[in-house]
């Protein structure tokens, strides 16, 4: 079986060359149907010219930041044919734009024939060669894997009646969707089924059962609809950073936007993504660091002033630093300017902060009414833990209730957390568990509805929040 590294790097090269291919094409034919008009003696001349140089260098690397951006690298193995020949359209015509507004302007004539020509012939170019070599490694990528030469090691995640007849399903079809079962995972209140040939697993063992196995994919398949038992499950399974699958009917609940994985056979509800598209997904991540460091550097005065201001105010530290569960179920420390005395929770656990908590410093008052606490934040979102918008994240103690009384509160593992959210804007802070299950509405609403055209909303709301002073 051919690594994710290996495959990613195939389509990486072959989109390259294929760039690079066709830029130099353009410039032939370019030259060929007169669309210059620069006054080269011959072909040999014009394409050994420094400025056709320097693009042959330049303009392959500007379609690969494209492409990245488009995201079709982030999943190398389970591409539709149809939405390949639509991704390759679509951002082959970004580039013919860019390249024509950066490059080609200035070949345009008043005749507009011509402008149209040349967009025309470079768009062709550009997409008839990319999507020929894709389409190669596409379909050879699926040949592979129908006829299971590769596949990927699955673990199945219920082992009940319901779970073992799908494994078996799996695999005896005449076309393989690439799952290798080897082995079944019992979910909590489950009757199992008895002597099975496969390895069985507990919840408790299961990390050690993929790294075993080198297992690749995991689907639920409940026997019966426990919303309950099967959410602390897949809670449960977000930290293995592992792609989770479910099977639709077989659970009563909001999926979200899930996005079918499967058309062929059973389809299944990939779960442990957001159902944003791969390239707005990259978009936002580069948006997102891009905002992050801008705001970081413009507002360095101000971050010094309120570290001298927490100096000045209270003792201890300017930083607070405190662990939250983020993608995936997998902890790291976020990072806010300290509002509260050095010693707001000692010996006492977790407290959530209340309107005229006598822990709040006077400066830290005033940090939290214009949110200016959080803006330490931005670099967890450089460092990857966070985005710019994302539902807030929690910390294990008040997960674990939550979790017991609003199980659909696992779904928000599925995406980073952010600074701001949709629960943030509508809602606000909440002071007591009761009060983050019922803002809990708005994150599984947010996760419905994630688009980059709400996330500039909810932008834009926290913005009016800031200016107006009702961070608190």
């Amino acid at each position: 079986m051919i690594s994710e590294n290996t495959q990613r790097t195939k389509y990486v090269l072959g989109d390259l060359l294929s760039s690079s291919v066709a830029w130099f094409c353009f410039n032939c034919m370019r030259y060929s149907l007169d669309l210059i008009h620069s006054g080269f003696t011959s072909l040999g001349a014009f394409l050994s010219s420094p400025i056709v140089l320097t693009g042959q260098i330049v303009f392959p690397l500007l379609m690969m930041a494209v492409y990245y951006l488009s995201g079709y690298y982030n999943d190398v193995f389970h591409k539709s044919r149809v939405q390949e020949f639509f991704t390759t359209l679509w951002s082959t015509g970004i580039i013919t734009l860019l390249i024509y507004f950066l490059a080609l302007i200035n070949d345009a004539t008043p005749r507009r024939r011509f402008n149209y020509e040349m967009i025309a012939v470079l768009w062709g170019t550009l997409f008839v060669f990319t999507y020929l070599v894709r389409c190669i490694f596409t379909s050879y990528t699926s040949r592979m894997i129908k006829s299971r030469r590769w596949s990927f090691n699955t673990l199945i995640i219920g082992r009940g009646a319901a779970g073992v007849a799908f494994g078996n399903k799996l695999d005896t079809m005449p076309r393989s969707l690439g799952y290798k079962i080897v082995g079944y995972v019992s979910i909590p209140g489950e009757n199992d089924v008895k002597d099975m040939s496969l390895p069985c697993y507990t919840l408790d063992q299961i990390k050690e059962a993929c790294s075993e196995n080198n297992v690749k994919e995991l689907i639920v398949v409940p026997t019966r609809q426990m919303p309950e038992a099967v959410l602390d499950t897949v809670n449960q399974l977000f930290e293995l950073n592992l792609p989770i699958k479910i099977t639709p009917d077989r659970l009563n609940m909001t999926l979200s936007n899930a996005r079918i994985s499967d058309m062929v056979g059973d389809p299944l509800v990939d779960i442990s993504s957001s159902s944003m598209s791969e390239g707005s997904k990259n978009i936002k991540r580069l948006l997102g660091i891009i905002i992050s460091f801008l705001v970081l550097v413009l507002l360095s005065p101000l971050l010094l002033a309120v570290a001298i201001a927490i100096k000045i105010d209270s003792p201890g530290p300017v930083f607070y630093n405190q662990e939250r569960i983020g993608l995936h179920n997998i902890p790291f420390f976020i990072h806010k300017f300290r509002s509260m005395r050095q010693d707001a929770e000692n010996g006492s656990g977790p407290q959530l902060t209340t309107d005229d908590d006598p822990r709040v410093t006077r400066v830290g008052r005033f940090l939290r009414k214009y949110r200016i606490d959080e803006l330490p934040q931005f670099w967890n979102v450089i460092k990857g833990d966070m985005a710019i918008v994302g539902p807030r994240p929690e910390r294990q103690y008040y997960i674990e209730q939550i979790t017991k009384r609003a199980p659909s509160y696992a779904l928000l593992h599925q995406v980073r957390p952010g600074i701001t959210s949709l629960g943030m804007v509508k809602y606000g802070y909440a002071q007591n568990v009761d009060q983050m299950i019922e803002r809990l509405r708005y994150d599984l609403l947010y996760l419905e509805n994630m688009t980059l055209l709400n996330d500039f909303k909810i932008m834009v709301y926290t913005i009016k929040t800031i200016v107006t002073g009702k961070g608190m």
